[in-house]
């Protein structure tokens, strides 16, 4: 169901990027930082009405936790159904992000870390992103 949850999350993602950039004044970001800030700061309060903050998590600028004190997904969730102790109802957001991504030719691993349904004190989505940012120049021909 998980795997699901993230499939269905990627395909909204894929599509989404679109709306995002036709409705946002984003500009180019020059680096994973400002990608990620954009993401919480923008898409997030845009999309779902809620703000997370950011965290760098390695030295090499790559890794971002993005947290969330109040969940929209969860927010109607008292706990999880028997049996199912191991859903994330987050996977959906995993995967409209790594498709967002995508689409803008940005490589990353997003991973749900923590959930306040599973008794964790925040609700953590982890993005790794997989290559450096290559620096296209390009020069107008005479």
């Amino acid at each position: 169901m998980n795997k699901y949850l993230d499939k269905m999350g990627y395909g909204i993602g894929t599509r989404l990027v679109e709306d995002f950039l036709a409705q946002s004044s984003v500009r180019r970001c020059h680096s994973y930082s400002e990608v990620t800030h954009i993401i919480a700061e923008v898409a997030f309060k845009m999309y779902l009405g809620v703000t997370p903050s950011v965290t760098c998590n390695n030295s090499s600028r790559n890794e971002f936790s993005l947290i969330l004190d109040k969940n929209p997904l969860s927010e109607f969730v008292e706990e999880l159904p028997a049996g199912r102790s191991s859903l994330c109802y987050c996977n959906l957001l995993c995967g409209i992000i790594r498709g967002a991504l995508e689409m803008v030719h940005l490589a990353a691993d997003v991973t749900f870390l923590q959930d306040k349904l599973k008794g964790d004190s925040v609700t953590e989505i982890g993005i790794t992103f997989l290559k450096q940012p290559e620096e296209k120049k390009y020069r107008r021909k005479k």
